[in-house]
């Protein structure tokens, strides 16, 4: 660490120590609207648009956007960008094509308040909602990324040990969200998102005075890196994600997939009005393009001014340090906190519902009440301090799943999302697309499609995770369209046969 840093450990800390008053008496104001199990988990019509909208921008990036993915481009080099531009384009175009429809669903039956009752509401079953509701427990995974992205930053710039970086991400994230829900969480993500969007462009800028070279800096990054290693400036990577055309194929199917995730869409569904969607869909839009084009340069950059790191993921908080005066350092950092954080409070909240709406209150509560009568609010009441519990205890979880490293942070956080994407996109996209879309498809679809990715990854059948995704969201609209054609042919029969007894 430079000398001149040694300031940096205590002002950190004075700002960690803001940051958590900041988000608990959030929290404590957000309680307002969280008495209720659908202000717990949605909020909705409590927050502006737009703030919903840099939400969603927020909720997406995370540590795989500003620690993994410059991992990969400090790595692999310039064909990362397939990943970049992905992210903003191919994610957006997804949005824009899923958000209307949606919406109108998701206020039919009373409303959802999470996808996986979404879904048992628009196919008419409780059993496709429970088995969404356990495929949603894969963010397990995306949230141990983000704890390891935090440790992994703290460590880095501030010498923390891990284990205590880890410790202290998951103790602010619970409190705040306990106490305020999806109030807290949206609007602490729209503030947090903008000191993203600041971040992002800082480490854009900097290239001017780490690698130079004026209006010609893209030129003189691609000759520094060039210079390093011909294959860092090569379209395709050799041993990485980006080694063919079909493995990129298989990223953008992934990024195009990646809005129907449960902590994303549920964003969704916190909008009140429809005229208020294009609002939030703009504001989601430029969110995604600041933060998820820019810092990938910034691990480009670290490659040429930083040979040799230990850790490819600690690419960005190495590059801050050294392009960064102090002051300067010290916001990145926050920044990147607010990267962290701001997705995973999403997943905890997410997870949670899920556990509490979709689980509990279908599967325990006939149980455990069969022979009492509880009243909507009594029901309610019961299933909101379940979900509650179940955060402390999920959080528990990825304190424990986080203590190893990975290799890869942004292959971690792939896993989980990619699980839960190759059971959900075929239900999701057919059923308001397609008319003749039933249950019965789509519990084949969920099941065959998490089945095939869970068995082509841990057999090592296909080794590239956004493959094996690939191949098993076809096999999740190949079960789901079959599933469903075979489905109407038995019911037609069963007509046919009761109509042929009832006429003798």
């Amino acid at each position: 660490m430079r000398e001149e840093t040694s300031w940096l450990l205590p002002f950190i800390v004075i700002m960690l120590i803001g940051y958590f008053i900041w988000t608990t008496w959030l929290g404590r104001k957000g309680s307002v609207h969280s008495g209720s199990m659908k202000g717990f988990a949605l909020a909705r019509g409590k927050v502006r648009p737009s703030i919903v909208g840099i939400s969603f921008g927020a909720s997406y990036a995370s540590a795989n956007l500003f620690l993994g993915v410059p991992g990969w481009a400090y790595t692999y080099g310039l064909s990362t960008l397939w990943y970049t531009i992905g992210c903003f384009g191919v994610t957006w175009l997804g949005l824009l094509l899923f958000t209307k429809k949606f919406w109108r669903y998701g206020q039919k039956n009373g409303g959802s308040l999470t996808l996986p009752q979404w879904l048992g509401n628009r196919y008419k079953s409780k059993t496709l909602q429970v088995l969404v509701a356990l495929l949603v427990l894969f963010n397990i995974y995306y949230i141990v990324g983000q704890n390891v992205g935090l440790a992994t930053m703290f460590e880095t710039v501030i010498g923390i040990p891990y284990m205590w970086g880890i410790a202290i991400g998951v103790g602010i994230t619970i409190v705040y969200v306990s106490l305020g829900g999806a109030f807290a969480q949206i609007v602490s993500d729209g503030i947090q998102g903008t000191v993203m969007a600041v971040v992002s462009i800082l480490l854009f800028v900097s290239l001017l005075w780490t690698i130079g070279g004026g209006w010609n800096v893209f030129g003189t990054l691609q000759t520094e890196l060039r210079a390093i290693d011909p294959a860092l400036v090569a379209p395709l990577s050799t041993g990485g994600p980006f080694y063919s055309g079909f493995a990129i194929l298989s990223i953008q199917w992934l990024l195009f997939s990646f809005v129907l995730l449960p902590h994303l869409m549920n964003k969704v569904l916190t909008v009140e009005k429809e005229e208020d969607l294009r609002t939030f869909t703009l504001t989601a839009g430029i969110s995604l393009f600041v933060l998820s084009v820019f810092s990938v340069f910034a691990g480009l950059a670290a490659r040429v001014i930083l040979p040799g790191l230990a850790s490819a993921d600690s690419a960005i908080p190495a590059y801050i340090m050294e392009a960064f005066p102090v002051i300067l350092i010290a916001l990145m950092v926050m920044g990147l906190i607010s990267a962290i954080l701001s997705t995973t409070d999403s997943l905890y909240l997410g997870i949670t519902n899920s556990i509490g709406n979709d689980l509990y209150r279908v599967l325990a509560v006939p149980l455990l009440y069969k022979n009492k009568k509880l009243t909507e609010q009594e029901l309610d009441g019961k299933v909101l301090k379940a979900s509650k519990v179940s955060l402390v205890f999920i959080g528990l979880v990825s304190l424990y799943m986080s203590f190893r490293r990975p290799d890869s942070l942004a292959l971690l956080t792939s896993f989980g999302t990619s699980a839960i994407i190759s059971g959900i996109v075929a239900p999701i996209s057919l059923g308001y697309l397609w008319k003749h879309a039933n249950k019965s498809g789509a519990i084949a679809s969920v099941v065959s499609g998490a089945s095939c990715y869970m068995f082509l990854t841990s057999t090592g059948t296909v080794e590239h995770v956004f493959q094996a995704m690939f191949f098993s969201s076809a096999i999740g609209f190949i079960f789901m369209i079959a599933g469903s054609l075979l489905a109407e042919v038995v019911k037609k029969r069963e007509k046919n046969a009761e109509q042929a007894i009832k006429t003798g």
